[in-house]
Parts: structure tokens; C-alpha cells; sequence
């Protein structure tokens, strides 16, 4: 089995590298992308096991591209967790979501979400968490 991915697509730089720190500690190969219209091609590209989603992007918005996720079959078992600080377009979009978290998003929460999002725990072959 390869190592899962999560697409982190998120505008703010201090933001996505403490995304990507989190996800990384919990077993997924990352990649990070800031712009919607990026993350547009990216998606059509890859088939990632999470997806880390800004709602207020560059370009294209994130429930356009959640929209997008959430039509394609080939993304049917994409986790999608909405990163978001405006709980208004969170709450109008959490039955399309797996998970809403309202920013500020802690590292420590993140990083335990994503263990139970990562689907190698079922095999077995993550590593624990560091003390």
C-alpha cells in the first residue's frame, strides 16, 4: 500500500506549514498548493485520501472546488475537511464536508484528526505518535 496524501490547499503560509507538519506526523505524504485555480488542475491530477480545504482562495473558491471533489466517482472516498474561519459558509457547507474545523486550528488537533482519517491505522503500519 503507498503512503496516503493530503492535499493541503490553503492561502495562508503560516497556516499550511503548520497543516503540513500535522499531517505529516500522522502518516501522509503532503502537498501544499495556495491558490484555487492551482488546486483546480492539482485535483485533476491526483486522487488524494484527505484534502485540508480554505474556503476563501485565490481565484477560485473552495466550495467550487469542494463542489468539484464531491461530483468526481474517482474521489468518492476523498475525506475533505473544511479549514475555515467564516462559520457561516461552514455551517451552509457541512453535510458536503467529512469534518469543519473553525480556525484557529491547533497542530495537536489537526495532527489527531488526521490519524483517524489515515487509512494505514487499519494495517497497522503508522508509527505512534513522538512522546
Amino acid at each position: 500500500m503507498s503512503t496516503p496524501v493530503a492535499l493541503i490547499i490553503e492561502d495562508d503560509e503560516d497556516l499550511s506549514q503548520i497543516f503540513t507538519q500535522a499531517m505529516s506526523a500522522a502518516g501522509f505524504v503532503t502537498e501544499t498548493i495556495r491558490d484555487g485555480r492551482i488546486a483546480l488542475q492539482r485535483l485533476a491530477e491526483i486522487n488524494p485520501s484527505v484534502v485540508l480545504l480554505d474556503l476563501h482562495l485565490p481565484h477560485i473558491p473552495g466550495e467550487n472546488l469542494l463542489k468539484l471533489i464531491r461530483s468526481e466517482k474517482r474521489m468518492q472516498d476523498t475525506r475533505v475537511v473544511i479549514t475555515t474561519a467564516d462559520t457561516i459558509a461552514a455551517e451552509l457547507l457541512n453535510e458536503q464536508a467529512d469534518f469543519v474545523l473553525v480556525k484557529p486550528i491547533s497542530y495537536a488537533q489537526l495532527r489527531d484528526l488526521a490519524r483517524r482519517l489515515n487509512p494505514d491505522l487499519q494495517t497497522g503500519q503508522l508509527p505512534p505518535l513522538p512522546s
